[in-house]
């Protein structure tokens, strides 16, 4: 039964990646039901979203060439501040104690819901703050830290910075937003296999329905309005955050 709900939750997330994003949310908990430790199962959720992340991010490579001939970005310096910032998310990880873990995983829970809501009413012109070319650097090397520490939210963390830093085409953004999401995930994920916290049977079970689930989205993204799975992941996050503060440690 365990089997069938892991993947289901893999499948279902890998639908929502590739419609809205904020398929972990549904990945950390089912392997945490699994059986798993928190930071096992979360270094083993990274693992297994990350060749899916790559397949799409192998879809969006028209999109990349076109963000890289624009001079007012930086991609090579983004790419290496997302892959060291992921490194150091993911190292950060390996250091923490599963017991504090275990106590501020509904607090990153929480924070993740509330970006992804909050990434959904916010819209571009909103705000006088605006990001220069160093500002963006650094604000991406805090995110691309967050995502190799846990990841909730970095997709709408990424776009909310491009959109301050003066970039309004959203097709631009999202594949520059791939990239970056594939590098500091892809660091975060080495650092987990070398230390030994990926769980192999269930890293493959989630990792081949998560890409089964990101087809189905791909084709139904077209006719499954955006904002009802948009909504569908906020109320899992919210759910899922009172499951893990009602939760003993």
């Amino acid at each position: 039964m365990i089997f069938v709900l892991v993947a289901l939750a893999a499948f279902t997330a890998g639908f929502i990646n590739a419609v809205a994003g904020g398929g972990s949310f549904l990945t950390f908990p089912a392997l945490i039901a699994a059986g798993l430790p928190p930071i096992d199962a979360n270094a083993s959720s990274t693992v297994a979203l990350v060749p899916g992340q790559i397949a799409t991010g192998y879809a969006a490579r028209n999109g990349l060439a076109a963000v890289s001939a624009d001079s007012r970005v930086n991609v090579p310096v983004l790419a290496a501040i997302s892959f060291v910032g992921g490194l150091a998310g993911g190292l950060l990880l390996l250091v923490t104690p599963q017991s504090i873990f275990s106590r501020i995983v509904p607090w990153l829970i929480l924070c993740a819901t509330a970006i992804f809501a909050g990434g959904n009413f916010w819209r571009p012109g909103t705000t006088k703050f605006r990001l220069n070319r160093h500002g963006i650097f650094a604000a991406q090397g805090l995110v691309a830290i967050y995502g190799g520490y846990f990841g909730g939210g970095i997709g709408i963390l990424m776009l909310a910075a491009l959109t301050l830093f003066g970039l309004r085409d959203i097709w631009l953004m999202n594949s520059l937003k791939i990239l970056l999401g594939v590098l500091m995930n892809a660091a975060a994920a080495a650092t987990f296999i070398a230390a030994g916290l990926v769980h192999w049977r269930w890293t493959i079970v989630v990792a081949l329905a998560a890409i089964a689930g990101g087809y189905a989205g791909l084709h139904a993204a077209r006719r499954v309005p955006a904002q009802i799975v948009k909504g569908f992941v906020v109320a899992v996050g919210l759910v899922l955050t009172v499951y893990f503060f009602m939760k003993p440690s």
